[in-house]
Order: structure tokens, then C-alpha cells, then sequence
């Protein structure tokens, strides 16, 4: 292909366009909002809409199909027919966060996986940047981008309470991350039900009434769901029906 040309300059736009500049690509952009979207896919092989999801479907809609060019998304819950009129249409979302150009087309390089749908260019364009590709059909991207949005923006929610909670006894949240990193290295090494430790896998509930009764009230929902979620992954044929009881979600409820 001879010319990719990118519209959106935000964190994901800006980090596409150095890591395919970076394997030899042609890249035009990414182009700012002001570009005129009615002639974006002239002369290009490859239009990349780097927009919110939100946007996707106006601007698609904006450009005025041409039967050469593949007209392209990164969005992780949207199909294909968000790109309608467009004859040839491919989508690549990334799994790795991008939080801004220089960080986010490294990553982009580092293998990382991809999930690709559409017409074989999205393919050709992963293998370029030496991805990992997945496919993903339309109608379960919805499913797909909860669970990348669980695996990265709530781990970072987590580590915002654990950061809250930690500072009420002069700690920073550094002094947790390598607690994090181990335990995302035992999901990694043995999965995440053998990996889950604590005192919701074993049922002890006097130590869960214990972190009630020191939380603040306004971390108490957020630590309760995760014990819930930490007790159904710990929860199988082998555990008790005592043990896996519903976890109580505030020290009021705890057992004592």
C-alpha cells in the first residue's frame, strides 16, 4: 500500500501514525477536525477515522466513498457498518493502552494484540507492525471491548482506591504496585482462578469486617464488589455453599 491517511489527532491517531511511519508506511496526518472529510479517501489506499466512537459514523458518512480506498476504524465495540457507504471497510483496535504518541506507538511495536475485521488490508497493516492478531466478529465486539475495558480502565479504577485508602495511613500508591505486578504475574503464569489469593477465596470473613469497619463509607461499595467478584472466581464445585455466601458490603452487615 502507498498511502495510509489518518484523520484524528488524539492519543490513538498521533500513536498509529509514528509506529507505521516507523515500519516504512507512507503516512499523510494525522489530520486534525478542520480537514476536509469529503475528499479524505482520494489518493489514499488506507483512511484511518481516529474519532471517538461517538463520531465515527457522521464522518464516515462525510466522506465521499472511493471503491479504491479501504476506509478504516480502532474502535474496539463498533462493527463495520458504522463505516456505511464505504465499499471496503477494515477495523484494528489495539489492546494496550495508548496515552500518548511516543508511549503508544512503541507499544503499538512491541507485539502487541490486535484485533482486526474486514477486508485483508487490517491484516496486512497488524502483521507490519508485528501484532498479534485476533478477529473479532461484529456481533460480539460489545462483549469483546467490556472486557478490555475491565482488564485496563478498571484496574486503573482499583488503583485509584487503592491509592485513596493507602494515603489515610501515609503510604503511596507505589508501595501496593508491586503487590499488582506479582499478582498480575501469577494470572499470567497459572490463571486467574488458581492465581486469586485473600481473604474472600478462603471465606474469612472476620478480617472482610475488619477493612468494612476501617474503610471510609465511601469505599465501602467499591471494596464490597470486589470481594463479590473475588469470590466468584474463587467459587467452584470444590468450595462449600458456607463459604460461598453472598459477601456482605458493609461493616454494619459483616459478620462478626
Amino acid at each position: 500500500m502507498s498511502l495510509i491517511r489518518i484523520i484524528g489527532a488524539g492519543r490513538a491517531g498521533t500513536s498509529l501514525a509514528r509506529a507505521l511511519r516507523t515500519v516504512g508506511h507512507d503516512v499523510d496526518g494525522p489530520l486534525g477536525r478542520e480537514a476536509d472529510a469529503a475528499s479524505a479517501a482520494a489518493g489514499a489506499d488506507v483512511l484511518v477515522l481516529a474519532v471517538p466512537d461517538d463520531e465515527l459514523a457522521h464522518l464516515a458518512a462525510a466522506v465521499d466513498p472511493d471503491p479504491r480506498c479501504v476506509v478504516a476504524h480502532l474502535s474496539g465495540s463498533l462493527g463495520l457498518d458504522v463505516l456505511a457507504p464505504h465499499p471496503r471497510r477494515a477495523s484494528l483496535h489495539p489492546l494496550v493502552p495508548l496515552p500518548n504518541a511516543h508511549v503508544g506507538a512503541r507499544r503499538l511495536l512491541e507485539g502487541v494484540t490486535l484485533a482486526v475485521a474486514g477486508d485483508p488490508v487490517a491484516r496486512e497493516l497488524g502483521e507490519s507492525l508485528g501484532a498479534r492478531l485476533v478477529v473479532v466478529a461484529d456481533e460480539d465486539r460489545a462483549s469483546y471491548h467490556a472486557a478490555a475495558c475491565v482488564a485496563a480502565n478498571h484496574v486503573v479504577a482499583l488503583l485509584g482506591q487503592v491509592e485513596r485508602v493507602a494515603a489515610t495511613v501515609g503510604l503511596p500508591v507505589d508501595a501496593f504496585l508491586g503487590l499488582t505486578r506479582a499478582a498480575l504475574d501469577d494470572v499470567a503464569a497459572l490463571g486467574p482462578r488458581a492465581a486469586i489469593t485473600g481473604p474472600a477465596s478462603r471465606g474469612d470473613w472476620a478480617t472482610i469486617a475488619r477493612h468494612l469497619e476501617a474503610l471510609d463509607p465511601a469505599e465501602r461499595a467499591g471494596y464490597g464488589a470486589g470481594v463479590a467478584l473475588a469470590l466468584e472466581l474463587a467459587s467452584g464445585p470444590a468450595v462449600s455453599p458456607a463459604v460461598a455466601a453472598p459477601p456482605p458490603v458493609s461493616a454494619a452487615d459483616a459478620p462478626r
